[in-house]
């Protein structure tokens, strides 16, 4: 017989407002702490440099990370001009330097070519794998690591401000893409060398600033800090809701499917697409995500709230 997990049983999300020098698995753990929560994982990895959105999933809210981690990302960010470091980030150490110092008007000449579809090649010290192991576990070690390109989508990139010795840039981008890379990349491309010197995520997926709270706040709240937990449902605003019974409810949750008209006319009055996927709730609580195949809703996910 499993051991049943410690702590209470609470389903949602946390936008938390990562604190710098802090690792994504420690914010996950203290949020966990906080709450008193049973299960928590979170929906894209921030390094110990970044600040910023940070989704914790918390209990059914975990099966949904990888839905998270699909959303677009916004950032804004540093880049500061004539040093290359190893980690290509503030915290490691410097390995070449270029007294070159590009203007405005050279940056901006840059920028397009770093937009759309482009290969990225990530950087050494990154969680990708290489034969079973991460990348940065055998550059701390000393190892060699050469990562092969990947394409990313780049939406947008714009300069904030370019000062004497860095610029600011926002950043609208997809899944798997890497600013520290990015920020490297562009150097280059100018002449020069570089690295990220502040990070902070403004957006991941549907969780923005105004849905954001520190770990200072959650703490000064203690237990009651669950009252800031959002709705499993808020990472799937972009997902359509189609009402079913309690007892079609119990069908999904078994494995069955549903034909998609259910049983007292249509669920939805907008079309439902072959292969779509959408969201079945049943008074009042999400029951499954299902996928919508020659007329009948196939269960994806099952939740039990």
């Amino acid at each position: 017989m499993g051991r049943r997990p410690k702590g209470r049983p609470i389903h949602g999300w946390i936008a938390l407002d990562k604190p710098a020098g802090m690792s994504s698995a420690r914010a996950v753990g203290a949020v966990r702490r906080l709450l008193d929560a049973a299960k928590a994982g979170h929906g894209g990895t921030l390094d110990p440099l970044a600040t910023g959105i940070l989704p914790i999933a918390l209990g059914e809210a975990t099966k949904l990370v990888a839905h998270v981690m699909d959303g677009a990302k916004v950032y804004r960010f540093a880049l500061r001009w004539g040093e290359a470091r190893d980690t290509d980030d503030a915290e490691g150490a410097v390995v070449a330097t270029s007294p070159v110092r590009p203007s405005a008007d050279a940056i901006r000449a840059a920028l397009p070519r770093f937009i759309g579809e482009i290969a990225q090649r990530p950087p050494a010290y990154s969680a990708v794998k290489l034969a079973g192991k991460r990348a940065y576990a055998l550059a701390r070690a000393g190892e060699s690591v050469e990562i092969e390109p990947r394409m990313v989508r780049i939406d947008r990139l714009d300069l904030l401000a370019a000062e004497p010795d860095q610029a600011r840039f926002e950043l609208a981008c997809g899944k798997g893409t890497y600013v520290r890379a990015l920020a490297r990349d562009l150097a280059e491309s100018l002449g020069t060398l570089g690295h990220v010197a502040e990070l902070r995520r403004t957006q991941c997926g549907p969780f923005g600033e105004g849905e954001a709270i520190s770990l200072d706040k959650l703490a000064e709240f203690g237990h009651s800090a669950a009252s800031f937990v959002l709705p499993i449902a808020t990472a799937l605003d972009d997902i359509p809701a189609l009402a079913a019974t309690e007892a079609e409810g119990l069908r999904l949750r078994n494995g069955q499917s549903l034909p998609v008209d259910g049983p007292e006319g249509a669920r939805s009055a907008a079309p439902l697409s072959e292969g779509s996927t959408v969201r079945i709730v049943a008074s009042g609580k999400m029951v499954a995500l299902a996928r919508v195949g020659l007329g009948r809703l196939h269960p994806l996910r099952i939740f039990h709230i």
